[in-house]
């Protein structure tokens, strides 16, 4: 007999596809680790370890947001859990980097794990994606822009500003429109006759809800959004870091950030962390701003090794603490008393007519 294909199965065999992908596609990466840091070797030490401190605190600003998203008044997730899933998340990224989806996985199951609900797993995990990338759309767009417009210096192609631009503009668009458009889906869902369609009734609840606590967020001025800054801005820094680094002038600010984002765009490609992707990425983009070809390849190449390959072993350590946190949370659980069952309190009624209660018959013997 045929199985029977249900979506369920369908994404389970795309995802495990995608990885065997991924670590087939990873082993020709790691023969080029070597000359990465034989190129890092001779770099300037004290631009190498600035490099290095700016990796640490765009880390540190994932962190920062992850556990402002996830604090409430019942959150598990303090700074060192929120470190634990943060970097582990990144592990598990470096493996399966389509769109994140590797830390995205890992990031649910924590938090589910922390007791959360299904709806509040993906409500939050939305509000932070959407805080997160948000300072991405919005650099695309005001990034190109201006570049193109002459506003800020540094070459300016049709092909690096304007069209990205116009796709930062579309998926913030999209992003605001979100709410109203999960209003009208929802109800449509939910009357399917199919029943993996109806079993996604929950999903434009989730997007909505989302988006809206994102933009409570900002409008509350939250300092906590700081930290969707810091991810993006500092690991910017790293890549104008590794341009000093050898030696070489670093392009404008404007252009640094616009080829990093263009660049970005391969972690849509499932590669292990986006190896060759974002590398090809960046120095493309690079070298259509105007920098010479051999100096883009040398730093990009650099700033690869801080942003791939630094992260691996403490997010690898980071997962392995996070199960010991996994085990302290059950046996907290396991601790906790049990209430005694209550029974439910009987409404009390002042008025109209009153319910009428049977009452116990008397017994009678008969004496025979």
């Amino acid at each position: 007999m045929t199985p029977r294909i249900t979506p369920k199965r369908a994404l389970v065999a795309a995802t495990a596809t995608l990885a065997a992908a991924s670590l087939i596609l990873l082993v020709p990466a790691l023969a080029g680790l070597a000359d990465s840091w034989n190129r890092i070797a001779n770099g300037d030490p004290s631009w190498l370890a600035l490099a290095l401190g700016l990796e640490v605190l765009s880390f540190a600003g994932h962190i920062l947001l992850f556990r402002t998203v996830c604090l409430d008044s019942g959150s598990r997730f303090g700074y060192r859990e929120s470190y634990q899933v943060t970097m582990a998340g990144h592990a598990a990224t470096r493996l399966l980097a389509s769109a994140g989806a590797g830390g995205v996985a890992l990031t649910a199951w924590s938090m589910r794990r922390a007791g959360m609900e299904r709806r509040d797993v993906a409500r939050r995990m939305v509000t932070f994606l959407v805080l997160l990338y948000s300072v991405y759309m919005a650099a695309l767009l005001v990034g190109g822009v201006l570049l193109f417009a002459g506003v800020l210096s540094g070459d300016a192609p049709i092909g690096v500003t304007l069209i990205p631009a116009a796709f930062g503009a579309a998926v913030i668009a999209f992003a605001l429109a979100s709410p109203r458009l999960a209003g009208r889906l929802e109800p449509r869902l939910a009357s399917s006759e199919r029943a993996w369609v109806r079993k996604m009734t929950p999903a434009p609840a989730a997007l909505a809800g989302g988006v809206r606590d994102a933009i409570t967020l900002v409008r509350k001025g939250n300092l906590g959004l700081l930290g969707a800054i810091m991810w993006w801005g500092f690991d910017i820094a790293v890549l104008w870091a590794c341009f000093h680094a050898f030696g070489f002038a670093a392009p404008t600010f404007a252009v640094a950030t616009m080829a990093y984002f263009v660049g970005m765009f391969a972690n849509t490609l499932p590669l292990p962390g986006g190896v060759g992707g974002v590398d090809g990425g960046m120095i493309g983009a690079l070298i259509a701003f105007g920098v010479a070809p051999e100096q883009a390849v040398i730093s990009v190449l650099a700033y690869r090794a801080f942003a791939f390959w630094l992260p691996i072993a403490p997010g690898a350590i980071a997962y392995f603490q996070l199960r010991r946190t996994f085990g302290r949370w059950d046996a907290q659980s396991a601790d906790e008393p049990v209430s005694p069952r209550r029974e439910p309190a009987r409404p009390h009624v002042t008025s109209g007519r009153p319910r009428f209660t049977p009452q116990p018959q008397p017994q009678f013997e008969v004496a025979v």
